[in-house]
């Protein structure tokens, strides 16, 4: 009975008390669980950024060192590259008798030149001790597959197109004049049988010429008067000139065809008289024997050669 009256009995408004004060307590331990959860997120998060702020710095780094590895290598290589090309200059440079200097004379000489040149011009021109007949032969075998050829034109040499070539230059027009079967006919006896005079090709021909027939043939340039025969009446003389040879692309008068080619070209008939021959025409531009030299005003409308270039 005494413990039953120690017992006091807790009122209502102290219990409510002490719940709340309970409850605030748990609130306020939450809370601060709650902060301390949240300090540590951010920790964790500062934590994380730092880390990949410093992988962010060391990737830059990395970077930065391979750029600079690289340009040092490219530099590297330039200079190798430059040093190779200097080397490689001063070779060619160092290498004696590459290509004779006097190439480089013949050269300008016949480029420069209106007109074929014969060697004895070319080799007044060349210093001491050239051999200007070995050194045009090798200049024609080094020019020989390139786009220009030198050629020999009447013991003359000169530059011209390559004959495969002459396609690109070639321009088609109407030719207002051609030459007659009698000029044709007139100019092969002359080319075969020079010199000769025009009674003499009349005689081969079989026939007596017109005097257009020889005017047409000295227009063109391809005949031209070489002096007068030592017999009554003196007559010209003709021959062919270098113009002749250029036209037809021909070295000199031995490359005309014989009897063999006109024959297989079909130009000769087959049942030829006995003892048939063609002539073998001469390149050589002295007068023979029976030709005396051409003087100033024989012949009209300036034909005769000047004074200077007769022959003595």
């Amino acid at each position: 009975m005494a413990a039953l009256a120690e017992r006091r009995i807790i009122p209502h408004e102290e219990l409510k008390a002490r719940a709340e004060e309970k409850s605030e307590a748990q609130a306020r331990a939450q809370e601060a669980a709650r902060a301390e959860e949240a300090a540590r997120a951010e920790e964790a998060a500062r934590a994380e950024e730092a880390a990949r702020a410093e992988e962010v710095a060391r990737a830059e780094e990395t970077a930065r060192s391979e750029e600079a590895a690289g340009a040092e290598e490219a530099h590297a290589e330039e200079e190798a590259d430059a040093d190779a090309e200097e080397g490689a200059e001063t070779e060619v440079a160092a290498e004696p008798g590459a290509r004779p200097e006097h190439f480089r004379l013949l050269e300008a000489v016949l480029f420069a030149a209106s007109a074929p040149i014969d060697e004895k011009t070319l080799a007044a021109r060349m210093p001491e001790g050239v051999d200007v007949k070995q050194a045009l032969r090798d200049l024609q075998m080094e020019y020989a597959p390139r786009g220009v050829n030198l050629v020999r034109i009447n013991g003359k040499w000169t530059f011209r197109t390559a004959r495969d070539l002459s396609w690109l230059l070639t321009k088609e027009a109407t030719v207002p004049k051609k030459l007659s079967r009698a000029a044709v006919e007139t100019l092969a006896v002359i080319a075969y049988h020079q010199p000769v005079t025009r009674a003499e090709v009349e005689e081969i021909r079989g026939v007596v010429m017109s005097k257009g027939t020889f005017d047409v043939l000295m227009e063109t340039g391809w005949i031209k008067p070489r002096g007068r025969r030592k017999v009554p009446g003196r007559p010209i003389t003709y021959g062919t000139s270098e113009d002749f040879l250029s036209h037809f692309g021909l070295e000199g008068l031995s490359d005309l065809p014989g009897l063999e080619e006109l024959k297989g070209s079909g130009l000769l008939d087959h049942r030829l008289p006995p003892g048939f021959a063609v002539p073998m025409p001469s390149d050589d531009p002295t007068l023979h024997d029976d030709e005396d030299p051409l003087e100033p005003g024989d012949l009209d409308l300036g034909l005769a050669p000047p004074p200077e270039r007769i022959e003595e």
